[in-house]
């Protein structure tokens, strides 16, 4: 994912995911920082923090959100 992206395509993501979740795997979200970008890593964070929220009934967290780099990473798990 980028910081900057559109409510279809997060609203498509996030469906994609919680079927990964219902099958009982575990997902990594990435969200990619290029440029200019690195300057709004608090986006990033809030997207991520965003999809945890969104993802509470089906997701518990592994691993918070972590900048690795110009990647942020979160890993999620079926409850």
């Amino acid at each position: 994912m980028r910081p900057n992206i559109g409510e279809h395509d997060y609203n498509f993501k996030i469906k994609h995911l919680g079927n990964f979740l219902k099958d009982g795997n575990q997902v990594k979200i990435t969200i990619m920082f290029k440029g200019r970008e690195m300057n709004y890593i608090d986006l990033g964070r809030r997207l991520l923090e965003r999809i945890i929220k969104d993802t509470n009934e089906i997701a518990k967290v592994v691993k918070e959100p972590k900048l690795e780099g110009r990647n942020m990473t979160l890993v999620l798990m079926p409850k």
